[in-house]
């Protein structure tokens, strides 16, 4: 026979349930589950892939441009436009009809020589792309943007 009170813990109580381990596990699953599918709801930043892009557009079209041979002298399209004022005046609405023509109708573009510049002014607060070439008369930077 046993005593009353045998078995019982000092000062406890045994009216007290205990949680079995597959609750434990499973409600543990759960938060995991919820926290995962949380975090794909999170909004976070974008890549910067709009300035990549727009550079590697830029770089195209200069690449193109000093590949081209110059309609009057100089080595390329480009060294003719940056090897003196006369010259960039003279080559200045061709130049920016033939970057127009590579960029196309969405992009927006800038070419700055060491005489001058052609194309539109650059936005503030826009993500903008641009590509350099050296020159002897210089360099020439262009900037491109989407409209």
């Amino acid at each position: 026979m046993r005593e009353p009170g045998a078995g019982r813990r000092a000062g406890g109580d045994d009216d007290r349930g205990q949680l079995s381990l597959p609750v434990v596990e499973a409600a543990v699953g759960v938060a995991f589950l919820l926290a995962v599918a949380a975090s794909f709801g999170l909004a976070l930043p974008a890549p910067a892939t709009a300035e990549a892009q727009l550079d590697a557009y830029a770089a195209d079209a200069l690449t193109v441009l000093a590949e081209e041979p110059p309609r009057h002298a100089g080595g390329t399209r480009i060294d003719e436009v940056s090897r003196s004022p006369a010259a960039f005046d003279r080559e200045r609405d061709a130049l920016r009809e033939r970057v127009s023509r590579i960029l196309g109708g969405n992009l927006l573009f800038r070419v700055e020589t060491p005489h001058g510049a052609v194309g539109f002014e650059r936005p503030n607060g826009v993500p903008v792309g641009r590509a350099t070439a050296a020159t002897p008369g210089g360099e020439v930077v262009l900037w491109v943007w989407y409209v």
